[in-house]
């Protein structure tokens, strides 16, 4: 997954994620307004001929962008450790 800044200023990001859907924009946008965000959104000019941007806006748009990845992280450790012990049992 590539991305390319478009946009890039303390207080607004705007990032267009190549070979990115839906599924991963939306929790990115989700995790984001947890993070703090003031404005947190994401874009697909065309299906089939645009890439997906996401838009955040913030007080510290880098930090904030950074901490709704990592907010996607700690959900998915969480989801496989639970999932291991239902195995178990």
């Amino acid at each position: 997954m590539k991305l390319k800044y478009l946009e890039k200023k303390k207080d607004k990001i705007n990032i267009e994620v190549l070979g990115a859907s839906h599924t991963l924009l939306n929790l990115l946008r989700e995790n984001a307004w947890k993070a703090g965000a003031s404005q947190a959104s994401y874009i697909i000019k065309h299906p089939y001929l645009s890439n997906p941007n996401i838009i955040v806006r913030s007080d510290k748009a880098k930090k904030v962008l950074s901490d709704a990845a990592q907010f996607i992280i700690d959900d998915a450790e969480a989801f496989k450790r639970g999932f291991k012990r239902a195995l178990k049992r």
